[in-house]
């Protein structure tokens, strides 16, 4: 069967989104495959807001949760590896889901991400 934890991250957040509250995603930032940025982890964790209007582009894929948002009023793709994140949860009453770190046997190996940066080449 497929891993269980992404269903649950979008159901999850769409009862959230549902109930008019703000989706915070615990993510574990010392993953090898999380690009978060820079100077909001706290204790080797980051939590992400994902409320519909903070973040453009928001996908809740089954090995990725990707977005773009601005951090500090700079632009950034953000990229949560499904295995690095810890908890789904309304910012408002803490209510949601805590996944246990220790069950990550369940999700199949994570590809290393590919550089999302444009490259330019000089056209005469």
């Amino acid at each position: 069967m497929t891993p269980l934890k992404p269903y649950l991250i979008r159901s999850i957040y769409e009862w959230i989104v549902d109930n008019d509250m703000t989706p915070y995603l615990l993510v574990n930032a010392e993953h090898p495959y999380a690009v978060l940025p820079e100077g909001f982890v706290e204790d080797g964790q980051m939590v992400l807001n994902v409320r519909p209007a903070a973040v453009q582009n928001l996908s809740l894929g089954d090995e990725d949760v990707e977005f773009n948002a601005r951090f500090s009023g700079r632009p950034m793709h953000v990229i949560a590896p499904v295995a690095a994140i810890l908890a789904v949860y309304a910012k408002e009453n803490g209510r949601g889901m805590v996944f246990d770190p220790s069950d990550e046997d369940d999700t199949p190996p994570e590809p290393k991400p590919t550089s999302k940066k444009p490259q330019l080449r000089i056209v005469k």
